[in-house]
């Protein structure tokens, strides 16, 4: 027994204050938050204890993936996903890609990328928010009032009022802000390629193409997984950009986290509480799958 504590105890006791301070206040506020969404907790005089809540179990998520409003948001928040991924990673990507040829000023220009990633999300929204003004003609502002004096008024929109593709819009910032980050992670990917493994390449005749294609490309994979599931998981959770550009709430651009936000400024905890479920459900389908490939290749 002595030899076992002496050997398990000193590690465990470095760890059990993280370990305490996660169960209570990760997991056990999941707890919490499951436990209220499946009651029907729906306005200020159940929250305040004026009327005892009752269970309702899943009432609350049939009835809001059913919703047209609810699925509105989630169609949203895909649309926002995939465009959001697809932007960053192909940007980000030829950032890279250009920064690894040797340049002059590459510190430079590797500053400049990287400098939108150091801004918060509220204070570029407010930027983008008058840069993505729905004003035309005389009134124009932002971009539209840039497309109109460059004569290209064909481009002027009303941007995230846009009443079918105005998520859309939210992108642009987005996309702008986080580029830069994933430039980083594919420019840290392609130093860690050994120089000698191009010149084996190109040495068995490979094409500059072919070296990319064949050599390069297959390297930075683990780099390009990691950004899906780094960008994927915060495109899920987008709240603040969006509510700093198109506040007050706008249809258009509604997502789940500013109807969590809605129902929560409502009293309506249930539902606010069934939102964050669902959307925990939905950063873990992302997120665990890249946890159990990566545990098991450590193995």
């Amino acid at each position: 027994m002595n030899h076992r504590f002496r050997r398990y105890g000193p590690p465990i006791l470095l760890l059990a204050p993280s370990l305490i301070l996660m169960a209570v206040f990760v997991y056990g506020l999941i707890g919490a938050n499951f436990s209220t969404s499946i009651t029907d907790n729906h306005s200020a005089a159940t929250a305040t204890g004026v009327e005892p809540t009752s269970t309702v179990w899943f009432e609350n998520y049939t009835r809001l993936l059913g919703s047209e409003d609810f699925q509105h948001s989630l169609i949203n928040l895909f649309l926002y996903t995939v465009v959001f991924l697809l932007g960053t990673l192909a940007i980000g990507f030829v950032w890279a890609w250009l920064l690894d040829k040797p340049i002059k000023g590459e510190g430079f220009f590797r500053s400049i990328y990287l400098f939108p990633m150091a801004v918060s999300f509220i204070a570029s929204g407010v930027v983008w928010r008058w840069l993505l003004n729905s004003n035309q003609g005389e009134n124009a502002s932002g971009l539209n009032r840039l497309f109109q004096m460059i004569g290209l008024d064909f481009l002027q929109n009303n941007w995230w009022n846009n009443v079918t593709f105005g998520i859309l819009a939210i992108t642009i910032p987005a996309i702008w802000q986080l580029s830069g980050y994933v430039m980083a992670l594919f420019l840290a990917g392609f130093r860690g390629i050994p120089d000698e493994l191009r010149e084996a390449g190109r040495m068995d005749g490979a094409s500059e193409w072919q070296v990319y294609r064949h050599v390069l490309f297959p390297q930075l994979t683990p780099i390009m997984l990691s950004a899906l599931i780094i960008i994927g998981h915060m495109s899920l959770k987008s709240f603040d950009l969006i509510m700093s550009i198109s506040k007050p709430a706008n249809y258009q651009t509604k997502v789940p986290a500013v109807d969590m936000y809605l129902a929560k400024a409502s009293f309506d905890y249930a539902d606010a509480a069934a939102i964050g479920t669902i959307l925990l459900v939905l950063v873990a389908i992302v997120v665990v799958p890249y946890l159990i490939k990566t545990n098991r290749q450590e193995k």
